[in-house]
């Protein structure tokens, strides 16, 4: 046996224990950082060829390895921007350079400039939502941008639908005269209400409705924009003087007098038409906008029972140019912008991303992760679909790391450096008597 190769063995020993310090310090050290994974040391022996009756001792050699599959704690906050995932998946963020990253820290808020950005400074990424939800890329990274709040400040959206339903009295008595359908200084009605829509500009637009009886179980809906009335009555008359016909609407609706609800939207004549639409459509080229806006309304709800006239809750989308005040992340990953008015829109949606072998994830500075050949390529998703998991708004996935265990590492740790050093320093006695044979 060779002394030095014992001393050197005893030396990687040492070393190898040094390591497994330096992850346990590491974990220690993070164990409040948000999304951390911690971070171990396995051991691998390493053998050299002995001959009969001499043994040749080899060391020991360590490889660092990351729990990033293991998931954290979920601890709430009062921050709505705060994130944590429950389940599979990473959040995409980038690097002022815009280079892509994974991370599980989502203590994002929002910066001077409109970003949301986590304590380490990355910024938060998702898909801009257009008038139709976005589709995921699912191997790449392309369409993705970072989240810019300012961005949406101060913008209208034009209503373009909406519902309205009321219940109208069937013991009400049909009108026989002209009717608001024909819009003349003698139209009668049976009762009227008022919705409130948005133009182009985001300007508020009041619609009246008015329901008119017109014979059993038949009554004609017929919208007209507020403005354009004749001392709040008929006619109504648009800015060139002539009757607003251009923005009049009707529909004539049927009940049916067994269950006294709709049976058809649009009916003139006859049986119902199949697939007639139990709607209202208001065409209104007012604000000069191409092509004119239209404003659909479900009336599929309306009724017809023997009590008194009773609008319901009217409810139209669209919103006027008033500022962002907070934004909301959902548990799918929509970014809904809430704006002073009251309006809600969304803006973006988030998406997650995974690996095959996430812990082979190449860790880097800020808590944030790179792909790797032995990870696998990246798979892009929304949350709650597939195996993504959850996005929970307001809290925060805390450290895997488990203190009492660390410290139980870290004892063992120094019973086994200290054993080592002793190897160590016999066969430095051992040397010291060889020296003293020559003397």
């Amino acid at each position: 046996m060779s002394i030095f190769g014992t001393m050197k063995t005893a030396v990687s020993g040492m070393n190898a224990q040094a390591n497994r310090l330096g992850t346990v310090g590491d974990n220690i050290a993070n164990s409040s950082t948000v999304g951390y994974k911690r971070a171990s040391t396995a051991f691998s022996s390493l053998v050299l060829p002995s001959t009969q009756g001499s043994y040749s001792s080899g060391g020991v050699e360590t490889n660092v390895r990351y729990s990033i599959s293991e998931q954290g704690g979920i601890q709430y906050t009062t921050s709505n921007t705060d994130l944590a995932i429950q389940g599979e998946g990473f959040f995409i963020v980038s690097d002022p350079n815009g280079s892509p990253y994974l991370t599980r820290a989502g203590s994002f808020q929002k910066d001077s400039n409109g970003y949301l950005v986590n304590t380490a400074g990355y910024q938060l990424m998702g898909y801009p939502y257009g008038s139709n939800p976005p589709a995921a890329v699912v191997n790449g990274f392309n369409g993705l941008e970072a989240i810019n709040i300012n961005d949406f400040g101060l913008i209208s959206s034009p209503s373009s639908q909406g519902s309205f339903p009321a219940n109208l009295n069937k013991e009400a008595t049909a009108v026989t005269g002209d009717t608001p359908g024909d819009n003349l200084a003698t139209s009668a009605y049976t009762n009227k209400s008022s919705l409130t829509g948005y133009d182009h500009a985001g300007a508020k637009v009041l619609y009246d409705f008015y329901y008119t009886k017109i014979d059993d179980n038949t009554w004609e809906v017929t919208v007209f924009r507020q403005d354009q009335s004749t001392n709040g009555g008929f006619p109504y008359v648009g800015s060139d003087g002539t009757p607003a016909t251009a923005i009049k609407s009707t529909s004539t609706l049927r009940f049916d007098p067994n269950t006294n609800k709709l049976v058809a939207g649009n009916y003139n004549a006859g049986p119902p038409p199949t697939g007639s639409d139990k709607q209202i459509v208001i065409t209104d080229p007012t604000d000069g906008a191409t092509p004119a806006q239209t404003i659909t309304i479900d009336l599929s709800d309306m009724t017809q029972f023997a009590t008194a006239f009773t609008p319901g809750k009217g409810i139209i989308d669209g919103n006027s140019p008033s500022p962002i005040t907070d934004v909301q992340i959902g548990g799918d990953g929509v970014v809904t912008a809430v704006y002073q008015d009251g309006g809600r829109r969304p803006i973006y949606q988030l998406a997650l991303a995974t690996v095959p072998a996430i812990d082979k994830l190449q860790p880097q500075n800020g808590n944030v992760y790179l792909p790797t050949n032995d990870s696998g390529v990246v798979t892009i998703g929304f949350p709650t679909s597939g195996a993504f998991g959850q996005i929970y708004s307001g809290a925060l996935e805390s450290s895997n790391v488990d203190i009492a265990n660390e410290l139980t590492e870290m004892i063992e740790s120094q019973r086994v450096y200290t054993a080592n050093s002793k190897v160590f320093q016999t066969g430095s006695d051992l040397m010291d008597v060889l020296i003293n044979l020559k003397r």
